[in-house]
């Protein structure tokens, strides 16, 4: 991916720099060779010559770029199951993620970690956005996902003889479970996505109560994975899943949503990260009923937003890690809405906005494995920044604006915003 060729300076704006600390007013920020040089006050910042680069913030805010933690690229406007695995060939699904990898960048989003995608397409699309071949958040690839048999993701009866080839691995028993992970090792993806628990959209089969794998089952994908160097998350809902998960030796937990005292014991001895993906939950409740969702489902998705507004709650003030974001993509929760999760999170859950902020830059950069490279604004990490006119700490809704962003930076390049297409700046190659 390019970087910036020459210095640039940000000047005459809020710092959040996305490690929880108090956030530096008049702050700036020096970029040099695509990474952060200098990132605090005005007064302690290095003297550069009146023809370096400079964006005036405005009086705004400067924050890192955001990341969805939990990106389902090849999701597109989901209303129904069968938009999932036989609505489309892979060679639109491949159009489609392009689409929505230039919409989470334009939206603030410089990083993701995929949460399972059709046909493994995200490990293409994560070459073709490093190649700069198209704009999209720099990316982990996970590719399909993993499901017993009869689980979750595996709704087609046996009469249509549809095997869910784009979508998942189905995998009876232990060595299923192992070639299904090493023919995503062949194809290099760097998270296994799998599904322990149901959810509340399948109540007579697989409810957000019920177990959908089993404990050696998850076992088997976790010590294969690890052997390969791969991370191994998971749709963990039921609190049993959740305990097997953790005891099973998963590196991250979607969803955490009925977490026990055992479970979060569990959870903070090994520092296990979480993704609560809490929106999706309100937007099946609020705009569920005019994309045909039964009341029986939406009652389950409250049950699920009241169990996962209390198990995050939990986990953070426990000391815990959460990330932010989730399952974008459905009809009722469409891409381009990834911030509404983070106005969510201040609003209906009570964490403060620095909270949430630290949430969505910092932990999800630790959740990708690359929280050294990006994550946070200091000194010799990448220069992926977002800068937005306006007070993001007073007002977080500020996020969800696209039009307030004044420039989207991956490298110190801008990639996005309203400086996107008047700025010139000078790139190279990444090292």
């Amino acid at each position: 991916m390019k970087t910036a060729a020459h210095p640039l300076l940000i000047h005459n704006g809020t710092v959040v720099d996305g490690t929880g600390t108090q956030p530096i007013v008049d702050g700036v920020v020096v970029i040099e060779a695509g990474k952060l040089a200098y990132v605090g006050p005005a007064h302690g910042a290095p003297v550069l010559p009146e023809s370096v680069a400079r964006i005036d913030a405005r009086g705004g805010t400067i924050l890192p770029g955001l990341v969805e933690a939990h990106f389902h690229a090849t999701y597109f406007n989901i209303a129904a199951l069968e938009d999932l695995d036989i609505k489309y060939p892979v060679e639109y699904v491949s159009l489609l993620a392009s689409v929505n990898a230039r919409l989470a960048l334009e939206c603030g989003y410089t990083a993701a970690r995929s949460g399972g995608c059709l046909f493994n397409v995200d490990f293409w699309l994560k070459k073709a956005i490093e190649e700069d071949l198209i704009p999209g958040p720099r990316l982990s690839a996970s590719g399909r996902e993993i499901c017993s048999a009869g689980g979750l993701m595996d709704w087609n009866p046996e009469f249509r003889k549809i095997g869910m080839e784009g979508l998942v691995f189905i995998v009876n028993g232990q060595e299923d479970a192992r070639k299904a992970v090493r023919a995503l090792v062949k194809d290099g993806v760097e998270w296994v996505k799998t599904y322990p628990t149901g959810d509340a959209a399948s109540p007579d089969i697989n409810d957000h109560h019920t177990l959908c794998m089993t404990f050696d089952e998850m076992h088997a994908v976790v010590r294969t994975a690890h052997n390969h160097g791969l991370k191994v998350t998971g749709h963990c809902r039921a609190t049993e899943g959740i305990k097997n998960a953790l005891r099973a030796g998963y590196d991250c937990i979607e969803h955490g949503t009925f977490m026990d005292d055992e479970a979060l014991d569990l959870l903070l001895q090994r520092d296990v990260p979480c993704v609560p993906a809490l929106y999706f939950e309100k937007a099946s409740i609020e705009r569920g009923p005019e994309f045909g969702l039964s009341q029986r489902v939406i009652d389950g998705h409250q049950e699920t937003l009241d169990g996962g507004i209390e198990s995050a709650r939990r986990i953070l003030r426990a000391g815990g890690r959460l990330g932010m974001g989730g399952d974008y993509g459905f009809g009722w929760n469409p891409h381009g809405d990834y911030a509404r999760e983070l106005t969510f999170f201040v609003q209906d859950v009570g964490f403060t906005p620095l909270e949430v902020i630290t949430c969505a830059t910092k932990t999800g950069a630790e959740i990708m494995g690359r929280g050294d490279e990006f994550g946070t604004l200091e000194p010799g990490k990448l220069a992926d920044l977002l800068i937005v006119d306006g007070d993001v700490l007073a007002d977080i809704r500020l996020l969800e604006d696209r039009s307030k962003f004044i420039a989207v930076l991956q490298g110190g390049v801008i990639k996005a915003g309203q400086l996107a297409k008047s700025f010139p700046i000078l790139v190279k190659r990444e090292q």
